[in-house]
């Protein structure tokens, strides 16, 4: 089933927000239809819909910028699912990653920082383990 079939019939806003959440989860999305919510419509339709197709600040910006945010709340279970997605994409490499780990330290403190170097090491880790087998 192609993407453009995937989503077919659904509302504008929708297709559009799933589309975007597939590409920037980098998994597939499918709509729960009533069964998700108001939560579920407003991710869709408004944050992914609209928020992260606006133009001035390209995916990796916007993923910069939550991943700063996410660490700096201690928000690791985001950031498993953020730190992977990024790396995964191409947005930011091994080094990169690396990079935001000690960066991010010292302005979001030192356990916040050991958490974001634990995910990112996982990631690091289970992308090499993956090459290696493939």
């Amino acid at each position: 089933m192609s993407k453009a079939d995937k989503f077919e019939g659904l509302p504008e806003a929708r297709r559009r927000g799933l589309e975007k959440m597939e590409e920037v989860y980098g998994f597939d999305m499918t709509d729960p239809g009533e069964g998700g919510g108001d939560f579920f419509r407003y991710t869709a339709d408004h944050l992914f819909g609209d928020i992260w197709q606006r133009p001035g600040l390209s995916d990796r910006d916007r993923r910069l910028l939550l991943i700063g945010l996410l660490a700096g709340q201690g928000a690791a279970d985001v950031l498993g699912i953020q730190v992977p997605a990024a790396h995964a994409n191409g947005e930011l490499d091994d080094d990169a990653l690396r990079e935001i780990v000690v960066f991010l330290s010292h302005y979001a403190g030192w356990p916040q920082g050991a958490r974001l170097n634990s995910i990112v090491e996982e990631t690091i880790a289970k992308a090499k383990r993956k090459q290696d087998r493939g």
